[in-house]
């Protein structure tokens, strides 16, 4: 028993099954105030849904260090054999809204909290290790693409298409999302990624450049289009199902946490532009190191509190962890938290879900939903012993070159493509043929299909002859 009813002012509350009325046939009365609140913060019970990742789950667990990292980074997280760090995590689909089926063909975004000692540290990425452009004044029109037509209110094959089409960065990462990985069978049965490429700084101030990898150890598995679509008819959540259930079941989902590492110089250098995201540095080059393993032991104990307010940030760095200059990824570094303002608040940061585990001082203040404030100093420089900076956490800079310009990356986008390709199993190469087929073969404008496969044709000639038969389209019209 936990007690009486009460309004949010703690008032008791007599009766919630009937309202105040003038008699027994009414009408209700104004004076009923309980009925009034209660239909007004049920008005208000919804929160704007994210722009993109509407729909995800989440839960919370562990990272364990294996491998001490100190040589290459100060953070504390990864300094310390056997060092425990609490994470919380969210998976998500891309484009679909918060009520869409979760086994639609789509990127997974895969984003993990650290709760670190020295703050909140995120890696926000996905299912796969690049993304579909490199510049973030695109990602506004890219996801204009995938969603609603403005006229027919309905999904659009030939949007995204003529996107994909007129946007040659995308090859790579829409020959990835037409391949198998394309629907995973379970958030717990999938690989996740950084993506970008980030910078790790040791107590020395020696840099270098950083990719994160997190290996399932559940093994990599996916669903076909018809098991797929078997099961969005019964189970719209079935990803979020698989995982809550795997978790109350004691059956806790783990992955294997690896790192590229590339010396600062080297990096600069590579035989590419590792600063474009829709490119992987080879493992071949730079072989993966493992350095720990992260486990997730416990559902959200409230979905809202812990999973809706979440509000990742790519921005969210500790001392040691750094930026890069990828384009996207400096975007990526005002448009998380902006997106999170306006749906959360100013405030969002004071929410239990994102309140880093260390103490927070700073001369922030007031605001909606202002918390746990005190009347301490609000202004700095200050002589009354207010915080003060601390130049350990000063950023590591890179030196600047060049004119101011709008410059495009205009590189070879379509050979990383075709290696991919060529490494796909026989049957594999088969589905993806057949995915592209069932997706662009639905495209209205010839022109479209044809600059697509054009695209394809570049990346593997076998490709693009492939997928141009599958259309029924004439090859003299992509070579």
């Amino acid at each position: 028993m936990m007690g009486d009813l009460t309004t949010n002012e703690g008032q008791t509350w007599a009766n919630n099954q009937n309202s105040q009325t003038a008699g027994a046939r009414g009408p209700v009365l104004v004076q009923d105030y309980q009925l009034l609140e209660k239909l007004a913060h049920f008005n208000r019970e919804r929160i704007p849904e994210r722009v993109v990742h509407a729909k995800g789950a989440g839960a919370k667990g562990y990272f364990e260090l294996t491998r001490d990292m100190s040589d290459y980074t100060m953070a504390g997280l990864f300094n310390g054999l056997g060092k425990k760090t609490p994470v919380i995590t969210r998976f998500s689909q891309v484009a679909g809204e918060a009520g869409y089926p979760d086994t639609y063909r789509d990127v997974r975004g895969f984003a993990v909290r650290f709760y670190t000692d020295e703050g909140n540290y995120d890696i926000v990425g996905n299912n796969t290790p690049v993304f579909f452009i490199n510049d973030a004044l695109k990602f506004p029109d890219f996801i204009h693409s995938q969603k609603r037509d403005p006229k027919t209110h309905a999904r659009s094959q030939d949007m995204q298409w003529d996107f994909w089409s007129l946007s040659p960065e995308t090859v790579h990462q829409v020959t990835m999302l037409m391949s198998d990985r394309g629907i995973p069978a379970s958030y717990r049965m999938m690989h996740g990624y950084g993506s970008h490429t980030f910078k790790w700084v040791n107590k020395q101030g020696e840099q270098f450049w950083v990719k994160y990898h997190f290996k399932t150890n559940q093994g990599v598995h996916n669903l076909s289009n018809e098991v797929a679509e078997e099961l969005r008819g019964k189970d719209t959540d079935y990803l979020q199902n698989d995982l809550y259930n795997a978790i109350e079941d004691q059956d806790y989902p783990s992955w294997t946490v690896a790192v590229q590492i590339v010396p600062y110089k080297a990096g600069l250098d590579y035989s590419q532009d590792i600063f474009d995201v829709t490119k992987v540095i080879s493992q071949k080059d730079y072989p993966l190191i493992e350095i720990g393993q992260m486990v997730l032991d416990e559902n959200p104990k409230n979905n809202f509190e812990d999973i809706e307010e979440l509000a990742f940030s790519p921005a969210n760095f500790v001392p040691g962890i750094e930026a890069s200059p990828d384009k996207l990824l400096q975007g990526r570094l005002f448009g998380y938290k902006d997106a999170a303002r306006y749906r959360l608040g100013a405030n969002y940061e004071q929410l239990a879900t994102n309140r880093p585990k260390n103490e927070v001082h700073n001369y922030e203040r007031d605001g909606l939903m202002a918390q746990n404030q005190n009347g301490d100093v609000n202004y700095e420089p200050n002589s009354l012993g207010g915080p003060e900076e601390n130049r350990h956490a000063e950023v590591h800079g890179d030196a600047l070159d060049g004119k101011v310009g709008n410059y495009s990356v205009n590189e070879d986008y379509y050979t990383a493509a075709g290696k991919l390709y060529r490494l796909l199993p026989t049957d594999e190469k088969a589905r993806l043929i057949e995915n592209i087929k069932s997706n662009l073969g639905q495209v209205k404008d010839i022109k479209i299909k044809i600059r697509e496969t054009k695209q394809f044709y570049q990346a593997d000639k076998e490709y693009g002859t492939r997928v141009a038969e599958a259309l029924g389209l004439e090859l003299s019209l992509i070579k």
